[in-house]
């Protein structure tokens, strides 16, 4: 066994990466603090093919020196926006047909391992704040809760590694 060179590993370059057809997932970032956090879901999200990241209320913008850090040139290739108010880019993408999933730990929430993703629809994933998670606001809008069970002392699982394994799960029932 090996590990592959770069080369071998044979990725498209961004301007293909623009032009690829993209998983019919969207990542929101609802007041995330970690600018660091931001830049890991600009990767996650180039990683999977991601549609888009809207990033809302305090949340960092590129360029930012921990974004890019974190982020190593996916702020230049995935597609992604400020809005201010997280509630009218989650009312935006609800008229547009998404359906809105909030990852948060409340008491209607689903397991991850228990949800079953619709091939035919586009995701919205949505991500708070690492104090205080996602906004009522943005609950409130919700068409559904996914929980990521965990077993520890602690409550929460770090942002971006939350991200990295709601997004996977997701990813992998709509692709495979």
């Amino acid at each position: 066994m090996r590990k592959l060179s770069l080369k071998e590993l044979n990725r498209v370059s961004p301007k293909e990466f623009k032009e690829q057809k993209k998983a019919p997932i969207i990542i929101v970032l609802d007041n995330v603090r970690s600018a660091l956090n931001v830049g890991s879901a600009f990767r996650t999200a180039d990683a999977f093919a991601l549609e888009k990241i809207y990033l809302c209320g305090i949340t960092a913008t590129p360029p930012h020196r921990e974004i890019l850090k974190t982020a190593i040139g996916a702020t230049e290739s995935m597609d992604w926006e400020y809005q201010k108010e997280v509630g009218e880019t989650l009312q935006q993408l609800k008229a547009e047909g998404y359906t809105l999933l909030a990852v948060e730990q409340v008491d209607e929430r689903t397991y991850l391992q228990d949800f079953k993703a619709d091939k035919t629809k586009k995701y919205a994933l949505i991500l708070g704040n690492e104090v205080k998670g996602v906004s009522e606001e943005a609950i409130a809008l919700t068409d559904q809760c996914l929980e990521v069970p965990q077993y520890g002392t602690k409550h929460s699982l770090n942002v971006s590694v939350c991200l990295g394994v709601v997004t996977w799960e997701l990813f992998r029932q709509l692709k495979f």
